[in-house]
């Protein structure tokens, strides 16, 4: 199962992840989805499913009716996907999640506490300070998960 995390888009969908979301199972968007048309054009190039979230700036429809948060299961691994991670309420541990994915901060993070992966991709959207354009991908098999970080080069 290869999952494209992606977070941050802020309305633009780069050409430069095209290829990416082509080549996914599924595609999990952090939120800051921006516009509608940025999941639109995700649909047209990729077969695979899209899960989203609302960020905080996700106001108006139809991305204000997108969930807080998003549990799906990949490959027998349960991954929670929210935008902001502060807004955690559970413990990912006593919940079973072996992943949660945030965005927010548009700086890309990988760190495991207690056998959970947090992973922020970073931000797609329009290049803010000095961080990077990125996303990551999530391998996940047979319960094991692996993440490869990917800077994009607009």
């Amino acid at each position: 199962m290869r999952a494209l995390i992606i977070s941050d888009t802020h309305g633009l969908l780069r050409p430069e992840v095209l290829p990416l979301a082509r080549a996914a199972d599924v595609i999990l968007h952090a939120g800051d989805v921006g516009r509608a048309e940025v999941l639109d054009g995700l649909r047209t190039v990729s077969p695979a499913p899209i899960h989203a979230v609302r960020g905080n700036v996700d106001r108006s429809p139809p991305l204000s009716s997108l969930p807080e948060t998003v549990l799906v299961e990949l490959g027998g691994v349960s991954v929670y996907v929210l935008h902001d991670l502060t807004a955690l309420e559970c413990s990912p541990t006593a919940a079973g999640i072996g992943v949660v994915i945030s965005g927010h901060t548009h700086a890309p993070r990988l760190e495991e506490r207690d056998g959970v992966i947090f992973l922020n991709p970073g931000a797609l959207g329009p290049r803010r300070f000095r961080l990077p354009v990125a996303c990551a991908w999530l391998h996940v098999a047979d319960g094991a998960v692996r993440v490869k970080p990917v800077v994009l080069e607009p």
